[in-house]
């Protein structure tokens, strides 16, 4: 009977089963499957929050000399969703290498991005920390930073767009899990979920707020010319 429980609970997450006939109370799955599920929501909410701010900040690259000042603005804004997405996605690698049973029960994902994984993590804290070096480093120092800004991006982005080719189904099944009544009830934790993406949006807001000052005098510096 237990394994037979065992069994139904990732259906009943996937589908919305409800728990009696006739009933609208959705089957809660076990405490293992519970952590399970509500870190993938989690990483699936964040993975949505990054799509939109990365959109945005290549929106700004179109023009980047003119609009710098949102181009550094979104980048401190993702700087907190960036470090809960990899903080959840490492969680599972942990959780998985750990031998917990939920996370093993779930399995790891294909290969491909598992190789990927760590590249994409890697790109992403090089594309950032040399964006915000840009704007603290002296003038002299600028023109290799600026390289090697230019570069990882290149490379990040050609590695993101498999990340985000490969992630984009859960991402969809996920990223709306927490917001919509029924789907929400089955995986405790909906509101630190949802809390947790708010911080880190509100963290980036003023970081992003902070860093404002920095561009008028990378600006006067010519820091303009030099991008």
């Amino acid at each position: 009977m237990a394994g037979d429980r065992r069994q139904r609970y990732p259906q009943a997450l996937r589908h919305g089963a409800t728990g009696r006939a006739g009933s609208s109370e959705p089957l809660r799955p076990g405490l293992a499957s519970q952590g399970v599920e509500g870190n993938a929501r989690l990483t699936g909410q964040m993975a949505a929050v990054l799509l939109v701010l990365l959109a945005a900040e290549g929106a700004t690259l179109l023009r980047v000399r003119q609009l710098i000042t949102p181009h550094v603005f979104i980048g401190m804004l993702l700087v907190p969703p960036v470090a809960v997405k990899v903080g959840s996605t490492g969680w599972r690698i942990v959780q998985y290498y750990r031998g917990s049973s939920g996370y093993r029960a779930k399995g790891p994902p294909p290969l491909a991005l598992r190789l990927l994984g760590p590249v994409v993590v890697i790109l992403t804290g090089v594309v950032i920390a040399s964006g915000i070096a840009l704007l603290l480093v002296p003038h002299s120092l600028r023109n290799e930073l600026l390289f090697l800004h230019k570069a990882s991006f290149v490379l990040w982005f050609g590695a993101m767009a498999v990340h985000v080719l490969g992630h984009l189904g859960d991402t969809a099944r996920l990223a709306p899990a927490d917001f919509v009544r029924n789907t929400r009830a089955q995986v405790r934790g909906a509101g630190a979920r949802l809390w947790t993406m708010a911080a880190s949006l509100a963290l980036g807001t003023i970081l992003g707020i902070v860093m404002l000052p920095a561009i008028g005098t990378w600006l006067t510096e010519g820091g303009a010319r030099g991008g």
